[in-house]
């Protein structure tokens, strides 16, 4: 089984909201959405008249987390699960995409309706590298994702993990191993269902090479590898050119899945090794058609994003091309 998808809003879609969006999503004929969760804007107030409920029973906001005082008067972070007491201070979330947990959780019923697999990625400029003030908001911003998605019945979390920065490789890669661990508990003591998946960056001075999202999913238990095929193609100057090629990468990423692959797919422009450009799967010599040969060899059961500048006009190019490549071995099979 494949499922074909867009990491985003669709172009095309006139009310630029969730709910608009998974309609328009399903209307065409797609089966995943991606949810770009970029604008964070979080600020501290006080506690109004919302005292007895809990955060997810708050109709005017999005609160992603509590500061209690304790005994000796400092504020510490509660989570959202408790009722809101008179000297609480909450932490709320600026999202131009839904008001409250009620909403997100109505869209992520009508997802499943509409046969629509959600997941979200968190910004795009992360760093849980540097182990900096950025650090701390990087982690902040992947585990509000991760409630915003958890509300919805999202299937996975992405992020991107940063720059080397002045560190050497080994020092980042223990810095990141160390964060991504805490990300892995956090999920779980929040009882976030969302798989949390780290994908593979384009460019060599972005930590993200395959090989390092492999070992970080084999380091800390139960985090995914998401391959973005246009930023391997790019990093690796063009090696993904041949099947043998792409099925090299399955079999490395493999071992972490169970019931499914989750991958992005553009067309990319790329020069000594660093990508320059993601472009549409038309343009380039990423050929979407040797993976979709792949695919259907191996019978993959796969959820295909779209992060062309095209969105759902590539996923539904890639749908058409999967449907070509099909009817090519339905035919010579009954020949």
């Amino acid at each position: 089984m494949y499922r074909f998808g867009l990491a985003g809003i669709p172009l095309s879609c006139k009310g630029r909201t969730l709910k608009d969006a998974i309609e328009d999503t399903h209307r065409m004929g797609l089966h995943a959405m991606e949810i770009q969760f970029l604008r964070v804007n979080v600020q501290e107030r006080s506690v109004f008249d919302e005292v007895g409920l809990t955060p997810r029973e708050v109709e005017t906001s999005l609160i992603v987390d509590v500061l209690r005082p304790d005994e000796e008067g400092n504020y510490r972070p509660i989570g959202i699960d408790s009722p809101l007491e008179e000297d609480d201070i909450v932490l709320e979330l600026f999202w131009n995409l839904a008001r409250n947990y009620g909403e997100l959780k109505v869209l992520g019923e009508l997802a499943k309706e509409l046969d629509i697999q959600l997941s979200l990625h968190t910004p795009y400029y992360m760093d849980l590298v540097s182990n900096s003030e950025l650090t701390e908001k990087s982690l902040d911003y992947i585990v509000w994702g991760g409630l915003l998605a958890n509300e919805m019945d999202a299937k996975y979390v992405v992020s991107h993990i940063g720059l080397y920065g002045e560190l050497s490789k080994a020092q980042a890669m223990k810095n990141v191993i160390a964060n991504v661990k805490y990300l892995r508990d956090k999920f779980k003591e929040l009882k976030l269902k969302p798989k949390l998946g780290f994908e593979n960056s384009g460019k060599r001075v972005v930590f993200g090479s395959l090989d390092e999202i492999l070992t970080i999913s084999k380091k800390v238990k139960g985090v995914l590898p998401i391959v973005n095929f246009a930023h391997l193609h790019g990093r690796t100057n063009g090696e993904l050119k041949e099947a043998k090629k792409f099925e090299e990468v399955f079999e490395k990423i493999a071992p972490f899945w169970k019931s499914e692959y989750y991958v992005h797919f553009a067309g990319v422009f790329y020069e000594n090794g660093n990508e320059t450009m993601i472009t549409a799967i038309k343009k380039g010599d990423l050929k979407f058609e040797t993976l979709a040969n792949v695919i259907l060899q191996n019978e993959y059961n796969i959820t295909l994003i779209s992060s062309s500048p095209l969105l759902e006009h590539d996923a539904a190019y890639m749908r058409v091309i999967m449907e070509r490549v099909l009817l090519r071995k339905l035919s010579k099979l009954k020949g």
